[in-house]
């Protein structure tokens, strides 16, 4: 078998952010601060917590997988078609935050998704920092 059938590749996004580890936390999982820069959701920060996120264009279902609170949180993000992991992971760095978020599980034939993913999650991450900002 071919190995490059298999490969599946992640997009992968690290900024450091000017603000704690506590503040892009809140940011990350509580709902309504999620639709000002992602989706409307029905996220809970449990594992196991099966949620969507709700768009014009469609939803994406997902399941809490790990959740560590200021550290680390990850889930499943389920759509048309693609199947695949979301981690942020969040570290001290300074007087703020290093935040690194991985979407892993794009397939060879799913470059279409992959491209969406690399241009999609940095506008969500601006739209992320403008949140911050405004958030006391």
């Amino acid at each position: 078998m071919n190995e490059t059938a298999t490969e599946v590749r992640s997009v992968i996004i690290e900024r450091e952010i000017a603000f704690p580890p506590e503040k892009i936390w809140r940011a990350l999982t509580q709902p309504h601060l999620i639709e000002e820069w992602l989706m409307k959701s029905d996220f809970k920060p449990v594992r196991d917590h099966s949620f969507k996120f709700t768009a014009e264009w469609g939803s994406v279902d997902c399941k809490v997988l790990e959740i560590e609170p200021n550290r680390t949180l990850s889930y499943t993000w389920d759509a048309y078609g693609l199947e695949s992991t979301v981690t942020w992971t969040l570290t001290p760095a300074g007087s703020g935050t290093h935040l690194h978020m991985e979407q892993a599980g794009f397939r060879p034939d799913q470059e279409q998704a992959y491209q969406g993913a690399k241009f999609g999650w940095q506008r969500f991450f601006d739209n992320l920092q403008e949140v911050l900002g405004r958030e006391g």
